[in-house]
């Protein structure tokens, strides 16, 4: 398992490597002080599992790094790691799809458990925010709904992966999904094997079955323009 810990403060990351060490004894542990070289680890990394992001990092918005690390990287469970427990801040991480929320200050053993509940496939907001006010259900993709299914947005799929989906249901393959949305091949792969997990399905052909019977309705993609001489 590919870690990767994403913080300015070099003794953060020193920490967080001997808790994560507790946690998986064979993962392989990643740094990085900031955005920029966060991502370029991600780029030679791409199979890394589990991200651990603080929000406040010198060279850019910590909620615009995680909403790109979950459009780029849909396959990783990212978790905020953060010295600030504002409730709003809290429901902000959640609605852009981090799967938990653990203070800085939080004892060893508390990062433990919070992060094998969050690999489980939970999802970790601390009680001390729960007993300060945080009632409302987490927003999207993350809320509960009567029906987990009834849109692509309670079933969990980006913005992007709801474009890819749509590009799926007019029978596109994956080298036109690049093409059309200017996106890198493995990102598209990582977005269909997103589109298939949260469907429950195995194949294209069955996920344009199952979205068929849901009744979903996807945005209309314009048409890449095609080249000369193109059909």
């Amino acid at each position: 398992m590919k870690i990767l810990v994403i913080d300015d403060h070099v003794l953060i990351r020193q920490a967080m490597a001997g808790v994560l060490r507790k946690l998986k004894r064979d993962a392989v542990l990643l740094e990085a002080p900031n955005a920029a070289e966060a991502m370029q680890r991600l780029a030679a990394h791409a199979d890394t599992e589990l991200i651990l992001l603080d929000l406040t990092l010198p060279d850019r918005d910590g909620f615009a790094v995680l909403g790109e690390l979950r459009e780029r990287y849909p396959r990783a469970t990212v978790v905020v790691l953060s010295a600030e427990q504002d409730p709003e801040k809290v429901r902000q991480a959640l609605g852009l799809g981090a799967r938990g929320y653990i203070p800085k200050s939080a004892k060893a053993d508390v990062i433990i458990n919070a992060l094998r509940l969050v690999i489980s496939g939970g999802t970790y907001i601390p009680p001390e925010i729960l007993a300060g006010g945080l009632s409302a259900p987490p927003p999207a993709p993350y809320a509960a709904t009567d029906n987990p299914l009834a849109s692509p947005e309670a079933a969990g799929l980006t913005g992007r992966q709801i474009e890819v989906l749509a590009l799926i249901m007019q029978g596109k393959n994956n080298k036109t999904i690049c093409r059309v949305l200017n996106l890198a091949e493995p990102t598209v792969k990582n977005h269909v094997t997103a589109i298939l997990r949260a469907l429950d399905v195995s194949s294209r052909t069955q996920a344009v079955i199952a979205v068929n019977k849901l009744g979903w309705k996807l945005p209309e993609i314009p048409k890449p323009n095609a080249g000369p001489g193109a059909t």
